[in-house]
């Protein structure tokens, strides 16, 4: 049988890339994500491989030591890892966004700065634009930068931090009302600013602390995290793009392309839950026979194969939009809300044939059981997503009466 999600049109060094990294999921992730995750453990070894791979740089672009990868490639690489074990696509997934935040908006300085150890794997990116009372209302951000002298002060609580404890850099978005007017819109007096710090939790710099980790129903092993800000320092030059008010929009180009990640992830979770549905489909026996042979069983193969399909399509077609230089946030929403949703779909019915069996945690299938929900929150809810979708179409389909 073809193996399913198959993306056509790829290079020669792109199939080798991702020849490697599927070689790398089968062997090094897949024997021991389980484990793990039911030890809430950091995978440090697994982390240490991807590192000598150079994902973390491979999109960062080759004049700075990266590999200077297509979104896609990246895309393909997540959907992969993922399949092995979502978490690990987690912690590449939020260096990815600031070292792309950084190579689009940066200043040259910060760039030259920070790039080059970002792509050696040596800086860990996370970044941080929730807060504990906002959910999806970007506008109701209370943290706040004020300008002293050469430095602005952070004041602050965020939330929901993927690699809060083990990044050393993380893009945090603020509001920041220096040189903006009173009634100036929201979005337009936010600034991200790039706050360097030590791995770990507790103080990790001075008005800087990382709680701890925040117990998680899935998406266990990587951190999340709270963070507090309190008289935090940071100087002007570390104001993402050098210029205050320009946040919000540095902050959605990332999650746009984020949304990509996302919906990455979610086909490689399906792909992963269609895997172990069919294969125990086929070693299970009921009634005399494979109850993959009973037609109730050959239904749900069939929808979920074609979820996983459809999904991956239109994963890769968002992610080839936003690498062609054209605006994508319409395919990032669509693939980001399908992907997730037919996540969900997959997993479950892959949980279903497994009978019984799919409630222990013997089973990889109790796993993704409960990683599959994440996705449906993350990087904007499906209902985030249907806004932009309808805004959108409105756009592109506006009535001239």
């Amino acid at each position: 049988m073809a193996r399913l999600a198959q993306t056509a049109g790829l290079t020669d060094i792109q199939r080798e890339i991702l020849s490697t990294v599927r070689d790398f999921v089968d062997k090094e992730i897949i024997p021991v994500a389980t484990e793990l995750e039911h030890r809430d453990e950091y995978p440090q070894q697994i982390v240490d491989g991807l590192k000598e791979l150079g994902l973390f740089g491979l999109m960062i672009p080759e004049e700075y030591g990266g590999l200077g990868e297509s979104l896609l490639t990246y895309a393909l690489c997540v959907e992969e890892i993922a399949r092995g074990w979502m978490s690990v696509s987690g912690i590449i997934n939020t260096h990815f966004i600031v070292a792309y935040m950084l190579k689009q908006h940066g200043t040259q300085e910060q760039k030259d700065h920070f790039l080059p150890r970002m792509a050696a794997g040596d800086i860990r990116g996370a970044f941080s634009m929730s807060e504990p009372a906002l959910g999806s209302d970007v506008s109701a951000i209370t943290s706040k930068a004020v300008k002293d002298g050469e430095e602005y002060v952070l004041n602050g609580q965020k939330m929901w931090l993927t690699n809060g404890g083990t990044s050393s850099l993380v893009a945090v978005l603020v509001r920041s009302d220096e040189g903006h007017p009173e009634g100036t819109a929201p979005h337009k007096s936010m600034t991200t600013f790039l706050v360097e710090k030590e791995p770990g939790f507790g103080e990790v710099r001075p008005g800087l602390t990382i709680p701890g980790k925040i117990d998680k129903m899935g998406y266990k092993g990587v951190d999340t995290t709270e963070l507090i800000m309190d008289g935090l320092r940071v100087p002007a030059d570390r104001v993402l793009g050098g210029v205050t008010g320009r946040g919000f929009y540095q902050m959605m180009d990332g999650v746009e392309v984020g949304r990509v990640n996302v919906a990455a992830r979610g086909c490689g979770v399906a792909q992963r839950a269609f895997e172990l549905g069919v294969q125990y489909a086929q070693q299970r026996h009921t009634f005399g026979r494979q109850i993959a042979q009973h037609q109730a069983i050959q239904f749900k193969l069939a929808e979920m194969a074609t979820k996983v399909e459809a999904a991956h399509a239109m994963m890769v077609n968002a992610a080839r939009k936003k690498d062609s230089g054209e605006r994508n946030d319409l395919e990032a929403g669509m693939a980001k809300y399908l992907a997730s949703e037919y996540c969900k779909e997959v997993v479950e019915d892959a949980f279903r044939i497994h009978g019984g069996y799919g409630f222990s945690k013997e089973y990889e299938i109790e796993r993704l059981y409960r990683e599959a929900p994440m996705l449906l929150i993350g990087e904007g809810t499906a209902e985030i997503q249907k806004m932009i979708i309808g805004r959108r179409l409105l756009e592109e389909y506006r009535f001239q009466g």
